[in-house]
Order: structure tokens, then sequence, then C-alpha cells
């Protein structure tokens, strides 16, 4: 039995983490590699207000691939959280474009995807922003006090 303010969530944590930390950066791979050699379903949602599409495409490839680089490489743990931190701000950053999705999708005659896929998409990208940083060591809620 665990006693109150005991290290059963420490635990878990250190066993998760680097199995959340890899899952994300074979996730953020495989949609870097899809930015790049695939861009065509990323231009047709990115936001009209969006300068250089093409280019944008192609720098959110290069960095989704540096960023998942970043989590798994052993040398530095700064550079991990590093990773981590460009990875929840390009999350952030990319979120317009999936609110344009959403409303581009709605507004089609058929629903396009629908809201079974798009609200679950939109509301599960603050997740994924906290799981990068905790899972690249750079938060510890809910597992750990915080910081001093």
């Amino acid at each position: 039995m665990n006693k109150p303010g005991g290290t059963q969530p420490l635990r878990v944590a250190a066993r998760l983490r680097p199995a959340a930390r890899w899952l994300l950066a074979l996730f953020y791979a495989v949609a870097g590699w899809f930015h790049l050699t695939t861009p065509e379903p990323f231009l047709q949602i990115m936001p009209g207000f969006v300068p250089m599409p093409e280019a944008v495409v192609r720098v959110t490839g290069w960095a989704e691939l540096a960023g998942a680089a970043a989590l798994v490489q052993p040398l530095s743990r700064r550079l991990r959280i590093a990773g981590g931190w460009g990875l929840a701000l390009y999350a952030l950053a990319v979120w317009p474009a999936n609110f344009n999705h959403f409303a581009l999708d709605m507004a089609r005659a058929e629903g396009g995807l629908g809201l079974t896929y798009h609200l679950p998409r939109l509301l599960a990208q603050p997740l994924l922003m906290w799981l990068t940083l905790w899972a690249a060591e750079a938060v510890e809620w809910p597992f750990g006090r915080g910081r001093s």
C-alpha cells in the first residue's frame, strides 16, 4: 500500500515517460516526412493569412523531424527539453490550421470528415502540447512537485 505523498506516481512516470517520448518522436517524424513528401493536404487546410504557404509547410516538416530527433537523442537533457518546447510551440502554431480545416469541412454540403473527427482533434491539441513537454522533461505536472 502506498503512503500519502509516496513515490508511486513518480515510478509510473519514470516508466511511461520514455515510451511517450519515443511514440511522440515517431508521430512527429512521420508527420514531418509527410509535410516534406506530400505537402498538398497541408496546403489545402492552411489559413489564407499565412504567407509563403509552400515554404511554411517545408519548414514545419523539417521542424517536426528536428524536434523528433531532439526528443530521443541520448546526449543532452537540455536539447531534449528544447526539442519538447519547440514541438509544443509548433503544435500551438499549427492549431489555426486545424480550426481552418474544421471550418472548411463543415462548410461542405456533406460535412467533410465531420464533428467526430474534428472536435477530438481540436480538443487533443492542448493535451499533445502538454504530453510533449512532459515527455521531454520540461514539466513534471501532474506526476511530481513543481520546481521551486
